[in-house]
């Protein structure tokens, strides 16, 4: 599969099979993140894999109670361990790395044949409790990592002339 076509094909997984992810899968994953770029370098990253059933049946109560997390046999939890660094352009460098991190390892599952959800809602304190997080990390994403029970349907996109504009804001 091309990267374009691993794009074409993502979808918000929910639902998953009761079936493990090979410790082959699981390592490509988490090296296509290794591998993703960030500001300055920083690699500021560090992903918490939960396998353990209890702790993920936590982080999903964690999670506004969103129990398909504690149905995949894996969640990765992406961390910042540098949180203070702004870049010149006025942002923060941590959420943009991160997500660019796992959005490199969302794209890898997807070649894998797993899937994957992105997840923001939940509770940073609690989930930072259960998995032991130190206090002055911020966790930026969760997302289940699995064999898809069920594929939904694409969903409508904005067409290219709608969000593209040439040489100025028009």
């Amino acid at each position: 599969m091309n990267v374009f076509d691993a794009i074409k094909t993502r979808r918000s997984i929910r639902s998953f099979l009761d079936k493990p992810v090979e410790e082959e899968k699981l390592l490509r994953v988490l090296e296509a993140g290794r591998l993703a770029p960030s500001a300055k370098n920083l690699q500021e990253w560090r992903f918490v894999v939960v396998r353990d059933k209890e702790l993920r049946k936590k982080v999903a109560s964690a999670a506004n109670n969103q129990h398909f997390l504690a149905e995949a046999p894996v969640i990765i939890v992406g961390c910042a361990t540098v949180v203070d660094y702004i870049m010149t352009c006025g942002q923060y460098a941590y959420p943009i790395d991160l997500t660019i991190a796992m959005d490199h390892m969302t794209l890898q599952a997807v070649e894998e044949g797993l899937g994957t959800c992105w997840i923001g809602a939940f509770k940073e304190d609690e989930v930072k409790k259960i998995l032991q997080i130190p206090e002055n990390v911020r966790i930026v994403q969760i997302f289940p990592l699995g064999y898809p029970k069920t594929i939904p349907p694409a969903r409508h996109r904005k067409k290219l002339e709608e969000i593209v504009c040439y040489d100025r804001w028009s």
